[in-house]
């Protein structure tokens, strides 16, 4: 049975680019925010700290969302939390009556309690079984995946979401292991990609993080209708309100980019980019915690 964890077990999650994330967002004005992956509530507290009126909290990991109110405790009547994947998010604001809003946020990280919290399978550093899903309510765990995706199936999602070039390697190995047992733990997955990766002195990341990182995304859909969730946002932004996305991956924000820039050049929508670039974490911040060296923080701001 995977563990659940009580609100004083849980680790401390430490939100990336907070500084950025309030100075392109503009919480001080007030209003009504929106925490598309609200995590462990660092993003929704900052947002709070810096003047926001209320923030509505969605999370599609029902395990990580009762964690939250110790968190937001001094700010639990301002506060509401949702366990629904962001890509509903017309939805979750159809639901409250709720036309517009004054910003939205969305992390596209997993949070430092997914990956810390045993029995979740994200992680290769404890010996576990290989779940991965982001909702443990619904759909195929990562087990489950690799039982019955063929070998050409396996190599083409390792190589396109991990951008492995030992791929190929990599799905042949998964594919002969398990004809002799199936693949259920996270420490038999890490073996297996590290024995099928030539070794060649010192490497800067685990052999087998590329790998990890592919079956998640492909676990969890997780590029599957992030463009339309952009427009949904898009259409919801009051005029001078702020959309902010950070991703930790070339390919996740390669689509926002695209997405972003679309909507800038097109008419379904008046948005003007705020980041020619994507912003990058500070040093200093990278050096306090080592996750955030990947993030890239986009923004854009609705127009009338």
């Amino acid at each position: 049975m995977a563990s659940t964890l009580r609100p004083a077990e849980a680790p401390v999650h430490q939100p990336v680019m907070s500084h950025e994330v309030v100075t392109l967002l503009k919480p001080d004005c007030g209003g009504l925010f929106v925490d598309c992956t609200v995590g462990g509530g660092g993003h929704t507290r900052v947002l709070l700290e810096a003047g926001a009126s209320r923030v509505l909290g969605i999370d599609r990991d029902g395990d990580v969302l009762p964690l939250v109110p110790n968190t937001l405790a001094q700010w639990k009547d301002q506060v509401e939390l949702v366990h629904s994947d962001f890509r509903r998010l017309e939805q979750v604001l159809d639901d409250r009556g709720i036309t517009t809003i004054d910003g939205a946020l969305a992390d596209l990280g997993l949070s430092s309690i997914q990956l810390e919290t045993e029995g979740r399978g994200f992680s290769f550093r404890r010996d576990e079984p290989l779940d991965m899903r982001m909702d443990r309510a619904t759909g195929l765990t990562a087990t489950e995946l690799l039982r019955d995706a063929s070998e050409p199936v396996l190599a083409d999602l390792i190589f396109r979401y991990g951008e492995e070039r030992h791929a190929r390697r990599i799905a042949r190995a998964i594919a002969d292991a398990r004809v002799r047992a199936p693949v259920t733990t996270t420490g038999q997955l890490a073996s297996i990609v590290r024995r099928a990766i030539p070794r060649r002195g010192w490497q800067r990341i685990d052999p087998a993080t590329r790998t990890f990182q592919a079956i998640r995304i492909w676990v969890n859909h997780e590029f599957e209708g992030l463009e339309e969730f952009v427009r949904a946002v898009g259409r919801r932004l009051r005029t001078g309100a702020r959309f902010a996305v950070i991703t930790f991956h070339s390919l996740e924000d390669r689509i926002i980019k695209h997405v972003f820039r679309e909507l800038e050049r097109g008419s379904e929508i008046a948005l003007r980019v705020l980041t020619k670039h994507p912003q990058r974490p500070e040093r200093e911040e990278i050096a306090r915690n080592r996750r955030a060296r990947s993030a890239k923080l986009r923004a854009v701001e609705r127009l009338a």
